[in-house]
């Protein structure tokens, strides 16, 4: 799941890259800043140790991974570029999360 979160960063920050220039500390940035949020809470919650901490970290990572998932729709509604790929990435993502906090939350784990 981290893995699959670090790829998508990898291919925001490319398809990022081409935004125009005025975009440099708006949409650019906050796509940037979403995506990283995502491994990064995946990271900081596989650490913890109490199930209802691990899944506060997954669910912030979900949160930012909604926002990508806007910032893409955005993107694409103003001509930025296809973003086919990072959506679906963005969705498989949403899914392993989603499960992984369910998985913690079950009483037989």
């Amino acid at each position: 799941m981290w893995r699959k979160a670090h790829e998508f960063v990898l291919g925001v920050y490319p398809f990022t890259a081409s935004f125009p220039k005025h975009e440099v500390y708006g949409l650019s940035q906050q796509l940037r800043r979403a995506a990283v949020s995502v491994p990064a809470n995946i990271a900081g919650g596989f650490r913890r140790r109490g199930r209802l901490d691990k899944v506060r970290y997954m669910n912030i990572a979900e949160g930012s991974l909604e926002e990508c998932r806007y910032y893409l729709i955005l993107a694409q509604d103003l001509g930025y570029g296809d973003t086919s790929r990072l959506a679906t990435a963005a969705e498989e993502i949403s899914r392993l999360l989603s499960a992984y906090a369910a998985a913690i939350l079950s009483p037989d784990s």
